[in-house]
């Protein structure tokens, strides 16, 4: 169950990165909410996670989700570069996250 709460934290981490651009964009209550709720509830399933994890492995996974996962989502809605090497370079941080996964 601790590694579905630390892949749920990851991706609420990444709601919260979209939820910063967004802030920018449109400063009001909702994109405010929205950002606090994101990142809450990232720490929330983080924190559920390293009951069970070692904190070093929880917590490298957990900012390799966030910060793949955001590169990616800049890419798909954004408008942001998409060489090879970004690409790489993403895949070898997911790589990383999944390696640590398979000797934890």
């Amino acid at each position: 169950m601790a590694w579905t709460y630390l892949i749920l934290a990851g991706l609420f981490e990444m709601f919260g990165v979209l939820m910063i651009n967004k802030l920018n964009k449109d400063r009001n209550a909702t994109s405010f909410l929205l950002l606090f709720a994101g990142f809450g509830l990232s720490f929330l399933f983080l924190s559920m996670a390293m009951k069970t994890l070692p904190m070093g492995t929880a917590y490298a996974v957990w900012t390799g989700i966030g910060a793949s996962g955001g590169a990616i989502l800049g890419m798909i809605f954004y408008g942001e570069p998409k060489n090879i090497l970004r690409i790489l370079f993403i895949t070898l941080v997911l790589g990383s996250a999944v390696g640590l996964k398979l000797v934890s």
